[in-house]
């Protein structure tokens, strides 16, 4: 089913358009620019998730864009008969709350870890949930406002890391669609200064506790920090010459928080965090980025060995494909 003729039954009325627990620009991007598509249809929108906005670079683009968002417990009207968008998320993924909504819609760029049927549901493997919304626009026709390409723009820009990770040719004719449209001078200021100088604790605690495995970094953060942070010192790490896969997680108040990233064609990052944390907790991605949870409920139960039981986790999960004739063949023919 096409997404115009699904829409066409909200007319009228008011949906909710649902993020993962701490969007970043992909997500708020498209929300965002969802909930801008829908105005043309005469349907009304609430942009909402469940978890925090904590980083410098979300915040801006809060502020820049005027989004309003609502945590969970604004939620006031929101009933069993409401409907809801999932965007860039997916449910049983781990990384977002089942409100009491109805979830009837879903638009992911991320594979499917569990088979939930939806009325209408539109997942493509492309760099950036951002790409299939811009893909609407254009194919309906509708040119976006200087804000909604701005933010759509951003990003494909943020969730590919510069065009440089998990790009495909959808998100560069996207790109070159929304270019046109945007704003250049507040796209300059939500992409500047991403980084606040308490930040800066975590990487000086990366800097402690890193250890490298063959090409394998593994590092910790003995505290809270933002989801995007840790993500980006995962990406930050990925770019030392000696390492080609990365795993980096942080010690949170309910879970442990992980980002996995691989620039080794040979070692699916989803595919491995998956099989880690199975049983344990919950874990996907693409082949190049991907993220996970592990309760605190789970880690207590581990001990004072916690840290060195997950290392062994990663490293044998590593080492067991690898030792995969499928592994070994392409290692052949290389």
């Amino acid at each position: 089913m096409e997404l115009r003729d699904f829409i066409k039954q909200f007319k009228g009325k008011h949906i909710y358009i649902q993020t993962h627990n701490f969007p970043d620009p992909d997500a708020l991007g498209s929300a965002y620019g969802l909930s801008r598509l829908l105005e043309h249809f005469d349907i009304a929108s609430t942009l909402c998730y469940d978890g925090k906005i904590d980083m410098l670079s979300t915040r801006r683009i809060l502020e820049e864009f005027r989004i309003r968002i609502l945590p969970k417990h604004e939620l006031h009207e929101m009933t069993p008969e409401s409907p809801i968008f999932l965007v860039d998320s997916q449910k049983e993924a781990g990384n977002i709350t089942d409100l009491i909504g109805d979830e009837i819609a879903c638009i992911d760029h991320h594979p499917t870890v569990v088979e939930i049927e939806y009325a209408f549901m539109d997942v493509r493997m492309v760099g950036a949930c951002c790409t299939i919304i811009a893909q609407y626009f254009k194919d309906l026709g509708i040119v976006p406002d200087s804000h909604t390409a701005t933010a759509l723009l951003f990003g494909i820009k943020m969730d590919t890391s510069q065009f440089t990770r998990g790009v495909t040719e959808s998100d560069i004719e996207m790109y070159a669609f929304l270019n046109p449209y945007i704003d250049e001078g507040i796209l300059r200021k939500v992409s500047s200064n991403t980084l606040e100088f308490s930040d800066l604790s975590a990487f000086g605690a990366v800097f402690q506790t890193i250890r490298v495995f063959d090409t394998v970094g593994i590092a910790y953060i003995p505290f809270s920090c933002p989801d995007a942070l840790i993500a980006m010192i995962s990406d930050f790490i990925l770019s030392l010459n000696e390492v080609d896969f990365v795993i980096v997680y942080a010690k949170r108040d309910t879970d442990w928080k992980f980002s996995v990233r691989s620039e080794n064609d040979d070692l699916d990052a989803g595919e491995i965090i998956h099989e880690a944390l199975l049983g344990i907790g919950s874990g996907g991605g693409h082949a190049c980025m991907a993220g996970g949870i592990i309760p605190c409920s789970v880690i207590r139960e581990m001990g004072r060995t916690a840290d060195t039981q997950i290392c062994e986790l990663f490293l044998n999960t590593i080492k067991r494909i690898e030792e995969e004739p499928s592994y070994q063949a392409r290692d052949l023919d290389s």
